[in-house]
């Protein structure tokens, strides 16, 4: 509560003391003030947020919630066997590249259990229910890894497709998906009314059962590149999953037991910290590379588009590459060879598109030490000729239009004079000059001419108006003219 609140309600203190006669406290004053009092609300505004936003209102029992989280520890019976048959789904989804499939297999899996059973041992300082937790997790993961090699051992299809491949390359952005979602997997576990969805959504979100199938697959394989990539992810998952289900337990303050000794306690802290350190440290590493191999495409991409546009020459590929720190943009240009100083110039521009540092080479004429893609070669050649061929065409086909309307508007020009004479001498009998012709009138305020007719006529008397408006509306029903013009005498 403001302290600055409290000193401006002197006046309300002690009207309330002198009425009451009974000290009062900082809450009781505060809560005196009117609602209007501009210093009441920033305090009322905080007190609405953390009503919105508290845990405590819905909350299950401690007890219920911990026996929950408990109960789905153990691997025996039915956890077991579901767990097996859930990893075969996962596999078998890896290996012919079926999202659904990988989907459905991380629905069923039971893995959670075990890892929210870690943090909230460590939450509530439970080193029996630690250890027991830890006990079923290396169980589960044994038999996820030994039925996923013995698939993959047996399975036909040994490609390494792209669902099991992104399950090989960690980040941080993993290591922040899995504390989201133990945050929310724990947040639902403590409610009163369980929500159904919500286990089910962060066991997909988190993806514990594909990198074990894909640690499976490179130890069926000999891969241990892909075995070791798809084993610390899913050891990201499960350390986040656990440290989320800490900070929910504390926050929650559920009651904490003490450890049998000093030495334990120091020992179970350690090792928390060296698990959160092995979790975050690699990943925030290749996190890291990530974004800065991300930005660099991105420069070569806006580079290439900008500086490579050339009249008698063409960029049929590029390769943008970031390793090691170091950033090398390769051009493989046909056409006109690209002179030494143009590539100079080339160079020069490269740190104005954030690529200081960034080895720019340029392969043209002959490609025989270069690893040219053929497909791609062909493909922009190919795209070039369709391309030429479309202009071309349209070219065909604006001259043509033009040349339809020249003959419709050379066709249109020739008007029957003598006819429309001798028709509006019916009409207007004292007509005796008459001539109309098309012609073209260009308006200021617009680029293309307007098609007119202009039709002259003299009279032996002076018409009125409606009569100058009865013969120009003749006039543009007989010739079928949008625009005429009516001059007379």
């Amino acid at each position: 509560m403001s302290d600055r609140v409290y000193s401006k309600t002197k006046g309300i203190r002690t009207d309330y003391q002198k009425k009451n006669g009974c000290p009062v406290s900082k809450e009781t004053m505060l809560n005196q003030v009117p609602k209007t009092h501009p210093e009441a609300l920033p305090v009322r505004f905080l007190k609405i947020i953390r009503e919105r936003f508290s845990l405590d209102e819905d909350k299950a029992d401690e007890a219920e919630t911990i026996q929950s989280i408990t109960r789905n520890i153990e691997f025996r019976g039915t956890n077991l066997w579901v767990l097996i048959f859930a990893i075969f789904i996962a596999s078998i989804g890896l290996n012919v590249n079926s999202t659904a499939v990988i989907i459905g297999a991380m629905l069923i899996s039971p893995l959670m259990g075990p890892i929210m059973g870690i943090g909230l041992g460590i939450g509530i300082n439970d080193l029996n229910l630690i250890l027991r937790a830890l006990k079923n997790l290396s169980i589960a993961v044994f038999i996820s890894l030994l039925t996923s090699t013995v698939y993959f051992i047996i399975s036909p299809l040994d490609l390494a497709q792209s669902e099991l491949v992104a399950r090989t390359f960690p980040t941080i952005w993993d290591t922040l998906i899995a504390v989201f979602g133990g945050l929310a997997g724990i947040v639902a576990g403590s409610r009163k009314e369980k929500v159904s969805n919500i286990i089910p959504g962060v066991a997909i979100a988190t993806a514990l059962m594909p990198p074990l199938c894909t640690a499976g697959f490179g130890l069926a394989n000999g891969n241990w590149y892909y075995f070791a990539g798809a084993f610390y992810l899913f050891l990201i998952n499960s350390v986040c999953i656990s440290l989320s289900t800490v900070v929910i337990v504390r926050y929650l303050g559920y009651h904490q037991k003490e450890y049998p000794s000093l030495a334990t306690e120091r020992r179970v802290k350690n090792t928390i910290l060296i698990a959160v350190l092995i979790a975050l440290l690699p990943s925030t590493y290749l996190g890291y590379v990530i974004v800065k191999r991300t930005l660099f495409e991105q420069a070569a991409r806006r580079f290439v588009a900008k500086e490579c546009n050339y009249k008698y020459r063409q960029v049929v590929s590029y390769t943008a590459k970031y390793e090691h720190g170091q950033g090398i943009l390769e051009l493989m240009l046909v056409g006109e060879p690209l002179p030494a100083d143009s590539v100079n110039l080339l160079k020069a521009k490269l740190p104005a598109y954030t690529m200081p540092n960034a080895t720019l080479i340029v392969r043209q004429g002959s490609f025989k030490d270069a690893d040219v893609d053929v497909n791609t070669l062909t493909s922009t050649i190919t795209e070039e000729v369709i391309q030429f061929s479309q202009a071309s065409v349209a070219r065909k086909d604006r001259t043509i239009d033009s040349l339809r309307q020249y003959i419709e508007l050379t066709q249109t020009s020739r008007l029957p004079v003598a006819d429309l004479r001798d028709e509006l001498k019916v009409l207007m009998p004292d007509v005796q000059t008459f001539t109309a012709a098309r012609s073209l009138i260009m308006n200021a305020n617009r680029t293309q001419p307007d098609t007119v007719l202009l039709v002259y006529a003299k009279f032996s008397r002076r018409h009125t108006a409606s009569e100058k408006n009865r013969i120009a509306a003749w006039l543009k029903m007989r010739t079928k003219s949008d625009k005429i013009k009516v001059i007379t005498e």
